[in-house]
């Protein structure tokens, strides 16, 4: 967003709480009915009062630290903040912005924020933050956790493991659960076992009504099917129940050969996962790293190729199966036998919010014309400010036919709107957004998605997408989004919940 648009809308937003007048809240007695009208920012002290958490208006102490979102490029101005302590003060907010005639935008860690500050998208909203609910309750003989809208897949590793249980998790230990697995989830574990969204036994949450219910395949599964790869825009969830995984161990690591060695590695990758099992789940990869002291020298400032497995297979058989890639002679090869809370490691995603700009792309195929369309626009000759640009290789249970039987031989409920991605790999790559880079990293992946156009997939990943863009793209014209949005009328038909990526667009 523009710096000096952002103050505009600040300001104006500001000036709204000073003037604006709106009947009382309905939640008050009937004789504050003849009571005189509240100003908007009167009507948010009330809310304030009621809150076991926190609210802040712009200009306000702590505004500008509870907005912010985990891409710090991401400019967030809603008309207030609050940070919710409890359920309860879930529930409240949803009532006072249906009733203020606001919308609520839920947002846990803030990953995937930018189609939602997109265009002023805020001004007119109350951001509800959750991240600081997080209980995590592992239950060891049902292999179930049930977590609390904040929590971090860092979180539920680490209560998984002494149970010797493992999770669909994300690539990165502050990857908010919730939002990663309403939009499907991705894990390196997935090729076996499928997205994330489909081990959802139930979920929490408020809806537009401020009412809480519990969905699952038996109460209201409409909505239960909405929500599991629909995205956030059906309700505010305070807690999801889903599926752990009895794994000790993996074996996984990084190959990494030196950038000048792009096509070759990342060709003859491409050829392997062709006839991998789908035991392996794997990442082709060109990396950049940046000069930062805290990286080791070996890294810092350096570029690679690499190509990231996950195998679940005895080390035995993983080594067969990496023989191939092994034998192009890699300068570096981290891949060992590991527990699996260990792979939160792997992908080595920055330890914290950054400033960034990147966006995704699933293909429907890799010939090697689409290998040498993604090396030109990233490899060692592209003129590229990009950090990281990947090829993530679906198929396996990811395939939408596939989680039907996965969720047929072990008793899951039948997959949600998202069961599985029409495409056989996904593409996402991220520069950093700083002043100075900002013009050369939309340049440089607007140079990149545009060369491999050609092997776009039908759909899109909810979760690897950055902008705005319409519901079809992510639910194509097989019915799914016609349910979608008569779901969103039935339970929200003004339109009070708003996510990043609403299924009315």
């Amino acid at each position: 967003m523009n710096p000096l648009a952002s103050e505009t809308v600040a300001a104006e937003t500001a000036a709204a709480t000073e003037t604006t007048t709106i009947a009382a809240p309905t939640a008050a007695v009937d004789a504050e009915a003849s009571a005189p009208a509240l100003s908007l920012r009167e009507s948010f002290a009330i809310l304030a009062e009621r809150l076991d958490g926190r609210l802040a208006l712009p200009g306000e102490p702590g505004y500008d630290t509870d907005r912010l979102a985990w891409n710090l490029a991401v400019d967030q101005r809603p008309a207030a903040v609050v940070v919710a302590a409890s359920v309860a003060d879930v529930a409240r907010t949803v009532r006072a912005a249906r009733e203020l005639g606001l919308a609520v935008a839920p947002q846990a860690t803030g990953h995937n924020a930018a189609p939602l500050a997109e265009g002023h998208g805020l001004a007119d909203a109350i951001l509800l933050r959750t991240h600081e609910l997080r209980a995590v309750e592992i239950r060891p003989t049902q292999r179930l956790a049930r977590v609390e809208p904040g929590v971090l897949w860092g979180d539920v590793v680490a209560a998984a493991a002494p149970h010797g249980l493992a999770a669909l998790a994300g690539s990165s230990h502050d990857v908010g659960v919730v939002g990663y697995t309403l939009g499907g989830g991705v894990s390196f574990l997935g090729r076996a076992h499928g997205l994330a969204a489909n081990h959802v036994t139930a979920v929490e949450l408020v809806t537009a009504d401020g009412e809480f219910r519990r969905v699952d395949a038996q109460h209201d599964p409409e909505l239960f099917w909405a929500v599991r790869g629909g995205g956030g825009d059906f309700g505010v969830v305070t807690a999801l129940e889903f599926g752990l995984f009895e794994i000790e161990q993996v074996v996984a690591g990084a190959l990494f050969f030196p950038i000048e060695r792009t096509e070759e590695v990342l060709q003859a990758w491409a050829d392997w996962t062709r006839s991998v099992p789908d035991t392996v789940t794997s990442v082709g990869r060109v990396l950049r790293f940046p000069p930062m002291p805290e990286l080791p020298p070996f890294l810092s400032g350096q570029s690679f190729v690499l190509v990231e497995a996950v195998i679940q297979e005895a080390p035995e058989r993983a080594d067969a199966l990496l023989a191939p890639l092994r034998g192009l002679a890699p300068a570096m090869d981290t891949v060992h036998p590991q527990a699996p809370a260990d792979l939160l490691q792997l992908h080595m995603d920055p330890p914290g919010p950054t400033p960034g700009h990147g966006d995704g792309m699933m293909l429907a195929d890799l010939p090697a014309e689409a290998v040498r369309a993604f090396v030109a626009a990233v490899g060692p000759d592209a003129d590229t400010a990009l950090l990281s640009a990947e090829i993530r290789h679906l198929g396996g249970a990811f395939a939408p036919s596939s989680a039907l039987e996965v969720a047929a031989d072990r008793g899951l409920p039948i997959p949600g709107a998202v069961g599985g991605l029409e495409a056989e790999y996904l593409v996402y790559a991220v520069g950093i957004a700083a002043p100075e880079t900002i013009e050369g990293v939309v340049a440089s992946l607007g140079r990149l998605l545009a060369r491999i156009e050609p092997w776009r997939a039908s759909v899109e990943y909810l979760n690897f997408v950055e902008r705005q863009t319409t519901g079809s793209r992510f639910f194509g014209d097989d019915g799914r989004l016609a349910r979608l949005r008569a779901i969103k009328h039935a339970v929200d038909p003004t339109g009070t919940i708003r996510s990043n990526h609403p299924v009315g667009r």
